[in-house]
């Protein structure tokens, strides 16, 4: 009974921004408990490579090519998962990020971040989880077990310094998310919406800040595992197994919810 709690058998599962280190993995994750994926990003090379991946292993997966601010290619996509699939049961909304223009220069005025920058990564994190939200979500069948799962971040809740405007965007989708959860569980449509907060996770988009090119942590990359309590990073693979619990049964009763996914980080005051 345990393991038919997690098993995403017959469900289809729809992960944006599939092809990033996060985004990617959890694709895996939930092709390997038994959904079939369909992975949308706007890199078409980087979509055939994890597309091409997962059906490799023998997974029922397929890849869109679609930009998460842009309505009607989110529109042609969903049209062409119906088309093949039928349903939309589980949405993931990995796309998000900073953005460099956006991040504070050492030394810098937080009064001189371009305004542009700001309006950009609140854009890529908000209206990014927002608009599939709009479109994929629409597409769910009502009182079907249907979950929607958003990334957070530390950045949401606690003050990190230089990323202003990225935790400004990561906090607003906290907000949408658990209004969302409101407005479906009261309107009896059955599908739950939580989010996950990872802790840090090094990547493309945060490397050049945690890590020199020597390998060595930079200054800041060092006090971040200081304050994190099991005293490293994490990896994209820990983050599965909780977007896994949170679409399937096993969940059924958890809406409304940001599960932090930290190594502690959130729960150590420094001292």
């Amino acid at each position: 009974m345990t393991g038919d709690l997690f098993s995403l058998a017959g469900r289809v599962a729809v992960i944006t921004g599939g092809t990033g280190a996060i985004g990617s993995t959890v694709a895996e994750g939930l092709a390997r408990a038994g959904a079939s994926v369909v992975v949308i990003a706007r890199n078409a090379e980087r979509l055939t490579s994890t597309t091409g991946r997962l059906v490799a292993a023998g997974h029922d997966a397929a890849g869109i090519a679609a930009d998460v601010l842009d309505l009607d290619s989110l529109e042609r996509a969903r049209d062409e998962i119906l088309e093949r699939y039928g349903a939309v049961h589980v949405l993931v909304n990995c796309a998000g990020g900073n953005v460099a223009a956006a991040t504070l220069h050492d030394g810098g005025d937080p009064f001189d971040v371009p305004v542009e920058a700001l309006r950009e990564v609140v854009d890529l994190n908000l209206l990014g989880t927002l608009l599939p939200t709009r479109v994929l979500g629409g597409a769910m069948q009502h009182d079907s077990g249907c979950s929607i799962v958003n990334v957070s971040s530390m950045a949401a809740t606690r003050a990190l310094t230089r990323v202003g405007g990225y935790g400004a965007a990561k906090a607003a989708v906290e907000s949408i998310t658990r209004w969302l959860a409101v407005e479906l569980a009261r309107r009896g449509t059955g599908i739950r919406v939580n989010a996950i907060a990872p802790g840090f996770v090094v990547g493309d988009q945060n490397r050049a800040l945690l890590v020199r090119e020597d390998g060595e942590l930079t200054e800041r990359g060092a006090l971040i595992v200081e304050r994190t309590p099991l005293g490293r990073f994490g990896i994209p693979e820990e983050l599965v197994s909780t977007v896994i619990w949170l679409v399937s049964d096993g969940a059924r009763f958890v809406t409304g919810v940001v599960v932090p996914v930290d190594g502690g980080f959130s729960a150590f005051a420094g001292v």
